[in-house]
């Protein structure tokens, strides 16, 4: 019988992508791009170092590490990849009778939109280094991406339509199909699927860690739009409407915990990108939060984390890089459970 681990469950590491001259923060437009890029991946490395070890994947061992200031609780390796969205391509966390169990699953690059050949061989290329120790890894011919799943450790998990359902992943199964499969692999005992929502700008097809996350088995923080010019507003409040609906197993309603829309973030090319407060990482000590230059959102966004995790450290760090390129501080970590 197979668990999904819920993300506040206990964590042996979190693992992180370094930007490289061969990702897409290399821009020759802006010779600063992939410094910016790296100076925002190495404060989300030090967040989550000093309470729990991080393993970070990048191209020069030497070079990375000698930009920090301590590398405590810090592993490089030199393993390569096409990007930094280590959510989608790590490992997922199972427990099987008792033991933990590291799931492979196919990465395509969301739908085959990039090329993600490196990035679908890392997990076992890091499995071969030994740092997983016994823990088994089982690859799995199955297109699934980290952060297209939410879970309660209990057994429910929470996705889209659009990305689960959709036709490049997989073929376009049905709801029935993928649940099938979610009960498979990951130990699913129940589906619940977002209809509506969706932010512009973003390349997965509707990933549920950018709208909706669990904070604990009763609590769902979701993104929610209060101004009715943004043109997020009629799916978002179709969203708030779908989530109230929902029912834990028990029966019960979830307590449902609005967070802040930032202001809008647009690119060069005025294309507006998907910054979310919802792309927040739980680790073992802390709760580390996007920020996005916006004064007052940031501000209100940690003082609803303060009052969900009171036993954590809030950790903002700026990603206002990082949505440059569609992800967030979530997108670009996974953690792995112990």
């Amino acid at each position: 019988m197979r668990r999904l681990r819920a993300e506040w469950e206990p964590q042996r590491c979190v693992l992180m992508s370094f930007p490289h001259k061969d990702t897409d923060w290399h821009d020759p437009n802006n010779p600063k791009s992939l410094e910016e890029a790296l100076s925002v991946h190495i404060r989300i490395a030090q967040a989550i170092a000093y309470k729990e070890p991080v393993y970070i994947l990048c191209d020069d061992k030497k070079r990375i590490s000698e930009m920090f200031c301590s590398t405590f609780n810090m592993i490089f390796l030199k393993i390569p990849t096409n990007d930094t969205w280590i959510r989608d391509y790590g490992y997922i966390s199972v427990e099987e009778n008792g033991e933990m169990k590291l799931l492979d699953f196919t990465f395509d690059g969301w739908g085959g939109k990039f090329d993600a050949t490196l990035d679908n061989r890392v997990n076992s290329e890091l499995y071969k280094t030994g740092l997983m120790g016994t823990t088994p890894m089982e690859s799995i011919d199955f297109v699934l991406e980290g952060g297209a799943i939410e879970n309660d450790g209990k057994g429910t998990v929470l996705t889209t339509t659009r990305c689960l359902c959709n036709p490049n992943r997989n073929g376009g199964l049905t709801k029935t199909q993928v649940e099938a499969k979610l009960q498979a692999y990951l130990g699913a005992k129940r589906v619940l699927w977002l209809d509506h929502g969706g932010l512009e700008g973003d390349d997965t097809d509707g990933h549920i860690d950018t709208l909706v996350r669990f904070v604990d088995e009763a609590t769902i923080a979701y993104i929610s739009c209060e101004d009715s010019d943004d043109t997020h507003y009629g799916e978002l409040k179709a969203m708030e409407a779908q989530l109230r609906t929902f029912r834990q197993a028990d029966g019960k309603p979830y307590r449902l915990v609005p967070l802040p829309m930032p202001e809008a973030i647009y690119d060069n090319q005025g294309n507006r990108l998907p910054a979310t407060y919802a792309n927040f990482l739980i680790t073992n000590a802390a709760l580390i939060y996007p920020t996005y230059g916006d004064k007052y959102n940031d501000q209100k966004a940690g003082e609803i984390f303060k009052s969900l995790f009171p036993s954590k450290e809030i950790i903002p760090v700026n990603c206002r890089k990082l949505i440059e390129q569609g992800g967030s501080l979530h997108c670009a970590t996974m953690q792995v459970a112990r």
